[in-house]
């Protein structure tokens, strides 16, 4: 009899821009898989239309209210949740642990900051109900070094200001202590990211249990 996958853990990364989340969830991906826990990486926004969207909005390609851009990232969402292609939901069905680049916490520290919060909650409110992360790792860092980090990119994006990125980072913690029902794990952004990635993995091992220790 053909035994069925094992569903698989969903992890969030958040944190302000230049935080290093892409950075940190490779290493943990990385590490995860030669431990033999197949991952599966994702972000948002995602490469469907509606992401493709919301990046050229994000870039300043296209002038977009901040309304216009909460609804997108709402839309975005809801489709990598559900879609059965390589929606989130499908993904751990099958088994794999899901390392995800922002999801609905960065929807609330971001557009809540230009529109009313409350609204935003509204908008996400379906994706909250239908699917919530077995564990967010915030990577904290000042709005002086995240921005440090940006320009070394050579080019900034809509919220990427330290004024900004100041607000977002004090909403990230104001949404925190509404949620306090969900896993949550603030960690220090470090300049030695072998350092962050060490405090990751043990947050990481907390909810992986034993049994992928046999590896």
């Amino acid at each position: 009899m053909e035994t069925m996958p094992t569903k698989g853990k969903f992890i969030v990364f958040e944190g302000t821009d230049g935080s290093g989340k892409s950075t940190q969830m490779k290493l943990l991906g990385k590490y995860l898989q030669e431990k033999g826990v197949p991952c599966y990486f994702t972000h948002e926004p995602t490469d469907s239309p509606f992401g493709a969207l919301l990046r050229s909005c994000l870039s300043g390609r296209i002038d977009a209210d901040e309304h216009a851009i909460a609804l997108l990232f709402a839309a975005d969402r809801i489709d990598h949740i559900t879609n059965s292609v390589n929606g989130i939901r499908s993904k751990l069905e099958a088994g794999y642990t899901v390392l995800c680049d922002r999801y609905y916490y960065s929807s609330f520290a971001y557009n809540g900051g230009f529109v009313p919060i409350e609204w935003v909650k509204t908008l996400n409110a379906p994706a909250v109900d239908m699917l919530r992360p077995d564990l967010v790792i915030y990577l904290d860092l000042s709005a002086e070094a995240s921005m440090k980090r940006v320009l070394r990119r050579g080019k900034t994006e809509r919220y990427e200001t330290q004024e900004k990125q100041k607000k977002i980072r004090e909403n990230f913690y104001e949404v925190f202590k509404q949620l306090k029902d969900e896993n949550i794990r603030v960690i220090k952004s470090e300049d030695d990211k072998f350092a962050t990635q060490s405090h990751i993995r043990c947050a990481v091992e907390e909810i992986l249990g034993d049994a992928w220790k046999k590896n």
